[in-house]
C-alpha cells in the first residue's frame, strides 16, 4: 500500500466519521433549551415553571429547617429562572434526611479532623388535576470538610458551607430528574 492510498483512507475515515457526526447531530436538543428540534418551543420551562413546591417539613429553628428552605428556594430558582412561575399543574413533595459523620480524628487530642455531611432525599411529583403521583425519587450526596486546627467557629462555617453545597446538589438533581420527565414523558 502506497503513501497515495493510506492517505486516501484518512480522507475517507474522516469524511466518515463527519457525516456520522452531523446525522448524529440533529437528533440532540439541550434540555433546558427554548426551541426544539423542528423550531417548536420548548415545554420543559414551561413545565418546570409549573410546579408547585410544598414546604419541607423540618423541626422549626434547627440547622435542618435552614436546610430545609434553602433546598426549597433553590428548586423555585430552578424551576423559574427567578422570573414568574406559570400555572401550578403539578406539586413537589420532598422530605430530607441529613446526617454528619467524623471521618478521621487526631489521635493525641480526640478531636475530629476531617468530618463529612450526607443529605438524603426522597420526592415525588403529583398531578393536580388528577392527583395522580408521576415521578417518584431518592437523591443522595455526602461532602467533606477539614476542621483540623481550625477554632470552632471556623468549624461551624465549614458545615455551614458543606450543607450549602449539599442543598444545591439535591436541588439540582431534583430538577434535573423533572426536566427530564417532562422532556421523555417518564
Amino acid at each position: 500500500m502506497g503513501w497515495a492510498d493510506r492517505r486516501a483512507r484518512r480522507i475517507l475515515r474522516a469524511a466518515m466519521a463527519l457525516a456520522t457526526a452531523a446525522l448524529a447531530g440533529g437528533c440532540f436538543q439541550p434540555l433546558y433549551g427554548t426551541t426544539g428540534i423542528n423550531g417548536e418551543r420548548s415545554g420543559v420551562r414551561d413545565a418546570l415553571s409549573g410546579v408547585d413546591v410544598a414546604q419541607i417539613d423540618a423541626p422549626a429553628a434547627t440547622d435542618e429547617s435552614r436546610l430545609a428552605v434553602q433546598i426549597r428556594n433553590d428548586l423555585l430558582f430552578g424551576f423559574t429562572g427567578g422570573g414568574n412561575a406559570g400555572p401550578q399543574t403539578h406539586r413537589l413533595v420532598v422530605k430530607i434526611a441529613p446526617s454528619r459523620a467524623v471521618i478521621s480524628v487526631i489521635p493525641t487530642t480526640g478531636l475530629p479532623s476531617a468530618e463529612t455531611y450526607t443529605l438524603n432525599a426522597t420526592y415525588s411529583l403529583t398531578e393536580i388535576a388528577t392527583g395522580k403521583v408521576v415521578v417518584t425519587g431518592r437523591t443522595s450526596t455526602s461532602v467533606a470538610f477539614d476542621t483540623i486546627g481550625t477554632q470552632r467557629f471556623a468549624r461551624i462555617g465549614a458545615m455551614k458551607d458543606a450543607e450549602r453545597r449539599v442543598a444545591k446538589v439535591i436541588s439540582d438533581n431534583i430538577t434535573t430528574r423533572l426536566a427530564s420527565y417532562f422532556i421523555s414523558g417518564s
